[in-house]
């Protein structure tokens, strides 16, 4: 068993990464239901929570079903991190997360996120100030640097260690790499053996399949796994590596019919969480993925996109279902 604070996990859990415009408590919930140990909400703007943004304060919806779940916060401001850190410690999430890796430019240019990577000091002060005023787990997700000669990573985990942070995931490229190119774990690898380091470390990157995650697992050594976009559209991921990892087998594909029972749910609790009409326009960008691979689908996705009412979506997935109902993935 593995121990954040107070928060019991699984030897070697399976994280879902803190993704913007996905990881919101529909898709979360799904995870959930197939095998993800550790949640996490999208990221939320320190700035965001303290105006009193509607959509910062949305971020913060958590529930009961989907625990244990952190709250993941970013900004380049103390008062501003140490004040939301309150707000957010008033919603009862299990964690408190800090995000040190997002590479986005609107994000980086206020000194935030990934911007935070060329100046450790104020990495450290920022986290600081979280963990003075809160009394949950403060945790940390980062990159391995600012870019390739700046990576700075067994640096950054042994200060944050030391005032406090109790487990820290890297994602394992640097900020100029964005998200091209591969992710080299063999830095990560080092922080988790250097023997200054207690607290769990978990990789990020480019996990997208069981025999990956195995791969990785046995080769690197970490104490566990962040999945992010390969569970876009796809949460059947973490049961399958889970599984992977029991039997050295693969459980069968889902077929189209637990595709269509995954985007009815999404879709259902997207409505029940968002309102309607929101939570239709934002399950959109989800059909590709739950439907990709089947051919000739095209004009059946087009309807998906385009359908405005509730009923019509949920009748052109039976439909959907029906045709393909014995539909082979290769």
């Amino acid at each position: 068993m593995l121990k954040i604070g107070n928060i019991e996990l699984p030897d070697f859990p399976l994280l879902l990464a803190p993704m913007e415009d996905v990881s919101d408590p529909p898709f979360r919930r799904l995870c959930k239901m197939h095998g993800a140990d550790l949640m996490y909400s999208e990221f939320i703007s320190s700035e965001g929570l303290i105006r009193d943004a509607v959509k910062s304060r949305m971020k913060l919806d958590i529930f009961d079903y989907e625990r244990p779940v952190g709250i993941q916060i970013f900004g380049g401001d103390e008062e501003a991190m140490a004040l939301s850190a309150k707000i957010v410690e008033a919603v009862n999430p299990d964690l408190v997360d800090i995000n040190f890796g997002c590479p986005v430019k609107k994000v980086v240019c206020k000194g935030a996120g990934a911007g935070v990577l060329k100046d450790v000091d104020l990495m450290v002060r920022l986290t600081k100030a979280v963990i003075k005023s809160t009394h949950l787990p403060v945790t940390v997700k980062t990159r391995l640097g600012w870019d390739e000669n700046s990576i700075n990573i067994d640096e950054v985990a042994e200060r944050l260690q030391d005032i406090g942070v109790q487990a820290l995931t890297v994602h394992a490229r640097t900020r100029a790499q964005m998200y091209k190119g591969h992710s080299d774990w063999s830095h990560v690898a080092r922080v988790k053996n250097n023997p200054r380091i207690t607290m769990p470390i978990f990789g990020n990157g480019d996990i997208d399949s069981p025999e990956k995650a195995l791969e990785y697992k046995n080769k690197f050594g970490l104490d566990g796994i962040m999945i992010g976009r390969a569970a876009i559209g796809y949460p059947w991921i973490f049961n399958e590596i889970k599984h992977y990892f029991k039997t050295g087998e693969h459980l069968p594909a889902p077929s189209v019919i637990d595709r269509v029972e995954a985007a009815r749910n999404h879709l259902t609790w997207s409505m029940e969480w968002k309102g309607e009409r929101l939570g239709i326009v934002e399950m959109r960008r989800h059909y590709t993925n739950y439907f990709k691979g089947i051919h000739s689908f095209k004009e059946h996705k087009q309807q998906l996109v385009t359908l405005d009412g509730a009923e019509d979506l949920f009748r052109k997935l039976t439909e959907i279902q029906a045709i393909y109902s014995d539909y082979q993935f290769e």
